[in-house]
């Protein structure tokens, strides 16, 4: 059983290991950690870094691969920890960040408003803050 609660992602990040960049798509992101797919297949214990360019500056933080999945479509699923506990506070603000993006894409598609990042965060918060669950 998971120790914190992940939340779906559909946010860009890149990965970077041994020097080496790749794009990828994340998977979910949560207090403890996130997942991602990719085409390269990675070891637990392997370090590699992760960057969000979503949020400025860029959330950047060094993480642990704690498993690789195969994918029957090809590529794998990799879950990754945070090293650090200050990265953990990061990364629930990016988190956060990441849903009101996700909240602008949503808006956009199904009802066909185009609302900037104050006004997506300010609806965000009026629906959804509330439910938004808080670790302590």
């Amino acid at each position: 059983m998971r120790k914190y609660i992940r939340h779906p992602m559909d946010i860009p990040i890149e990965v970077v290991f041994q020097g080496e960049s790749s794009k990828n798509d994340l998977n979910n992101l949560g207090l403890g950690g996130l997942s991602f797919y990719t085409h390269q297949v990675y070891r637990a214990g392997d370090i590699v870094t992760i960057k969000i360019l979503l949020v400025s500056p860029a959330f950047e933080v060094a993480t642990k691969v704690v498993w690789c999945q195969a994918q029957t479509q090809g590529g794998y699923d990799i879950g990754v920890e945070f090293i650090s506990n200050e990265d953990i506070f990061k990364a629930r603000m990016v988190e956060q960040i990441c849903h009101i993006e996700h909240y602008k894409k949503e808006v956009l598609e199904k009802e066909g408003r185009n609302l900037d990042g104050r006004q997506a965060a300010l609806e965000w918060i009026e629906k959804y803050a509330a439910d938004f669950p808080v670790f302590s």
